[in-house]
């Protein structure tokens, strides 16, 4: 009976290591190109760009199989930053993608409301809370302005207000270069 607690002890310790050896030798480094082009991308998960989100799109524009002008969220200031890093020409956004559209948020107007759950099951980023048959509402800081949450609602209680530009919300629209400090001189 011990000789058996010890050969089956041996045999985990020994599958143990095996397993870590493993892990460490054959372990798969997610692509750092996949995961700049990603941080460059607005994170709306709306799926306008024919893929089922920001992560996907940018894996397919890091293959090669889609171009850098599908998200209009992120509109031309999105495609110019994925021509800079990836060191493409920057082209108009395409047509059968969309339009851009200035940042708005979701409004549900709690009076109509019914509580049916359907913009809630729509929302990518779990910006609606609320429960069945009782009002919802959606939490400003999350929401994305996707819109996913304006087609399924049955009583059309969702509106799309646009964000104000405050000093909290404005943004340099323009390039930021970075400086670059100079070659030391020999003299």
């Amino acid at each position: 009976m011990l000789t058996a607690i010890l050969v089956m002890a041996l045999g985990a310790v020994v599958l143990g290591a095996a397993l870590g050896y493993a892990a460490v030798r054959f372990r798969v480094q997610g692509d750092p190109l996949v995961e700049k082009i990603d941080a460059v991308l607005p994170q709306t998960q709306c799926g306008q760009c024919g893929f089922p989100g920001c992560k996907p799109y940018a894996q397919a524009i890091a293959k090669g199989e889609a171009d850098i002008n599908q998200c209009p969220p992120g509109g031309e200031e999105g495609i110019r930053k994925l021509a800079d890093l990836l060191g493409r020409e920057v082209k108009p956004l395409s047509a059968e993608h969309g339009v851009e559209k200035p940042k708005a948020v979701a409004f549900i107007d709690e009076q109509i409301c019914i509580g049916c759950t359907l913009c809630i099951q729509a929302c990518p980023v779990d910006a609606i809370v609320g429960a069945a048959k009782q009002m919802h509402t959606v939490i400003a800081a999350q929401c994305t302005g996707c819109e996913l949450c304006v087609p399924p609602c049955p009583v059309n209680c969702i509106s799309m207000q646009p964000i104000v530009e405050t000093v909290e919300t404005w943004k340099w629209k323009y390039p930021i270069i970075e400086i670059k400090p100079a070659p030391a001189r020999i003299s």
